[in-house]
């Protein structure tokens, strides 16, 4: 990763937030439109999804109150907004 590359969700912080939020893989692949697979895969790093399926899914997560932690451009953890 290059000093100019946004930051990345990795596998970890999407687990750990659909976990926090009790969504299934199935639920959040529906509100990103995303297959099923994509979200399954990425979790257990078999692949990495495009850039823009990747933004869509931080996008539906932090819509619900995760927010994304990173050090250094690098995925270091979760935090979950009061509402």
């Amino acid at each position: 990763m290059t000093n100019d590359s946004p930051p990345r969700l990795t596998p970890a912080q999407l687990r750990a937030a659909r976990g926090w939020l009790n969504l299934s893989q199935r639920e959040l692949a529906q509100t990103c439109a995303v297959n099923v697979k994509t979200i399954a895969d990425f979790e257990r790093g078999a692949s990495v999804p495009y850039d823009r399926t990747l933004r869509d899914i931080q996008h539906a997560l932090e819509e619900r109150g995760v927010e994304l932690l990173f050090e250094e451009g690098v995925g270091v953890g979760i935090k979950v907004r009061r509402r």
